[in-house]
């Protein structure tokens, strides 16, 4: 007969290790920008890379675990931590060169603005004479 030796916190000591996938929202601001939000808690600015190449809006980073926290002092590690690699084709409506970036709030906010040839503009109808 083999002893199993009592563990309390077996059951929390679960890890989750991997790739992890944070979750996006786009939508269209007016006329004038598409607006994309990502939820990135406990990241750095510099943890987080993006780049517009061939149409294309890429955001990189990677969320570490808390380097002052052990492994052996989890009960339950239930949020995701790893790298991460979200891509999304661009319309040839959005101006790549003037794409801007925030991170606030563990939120991270791309504006991707529209070319001014894409832009709806109103027409002036003259009266003829």
């Amino acid at each position: 007969m083999t002893l199993v030796r009592w563990d309390p916190f077996r059951e929390f000591s679960q890890t989750t290790a991997g790739s992890w996938v944070p979750p996006v929202d786009v939508y269209s601001n007016g006329d004038h920008e598409i607006v994309l939000k990502a939820e990135l808690p406990d990241m750095t600015r510099e943890a987080i890379d993006i780049t517009v190449e061939d149409d294309t809006l890429t955001i990189k980073g990677e969320k570490k675990f808390a380097e002052d926290v052990k492994d052996e002092q989890f009960h339950r590690i239930e949020r995701r931590y790893g790298s991460f690699s979200r891509s999304f084709s661009l319309p040839q409506t959005v101006d790549a060169t003037k794409v801007t970036a925030e991170y606030k709030n563990g939120v991270l906010t791309v504006r991707l603005p529209l070319r001014e040839e894409a832009k709806p503009r109103q027409i002036k109808v003259d009266v003829a004479a």
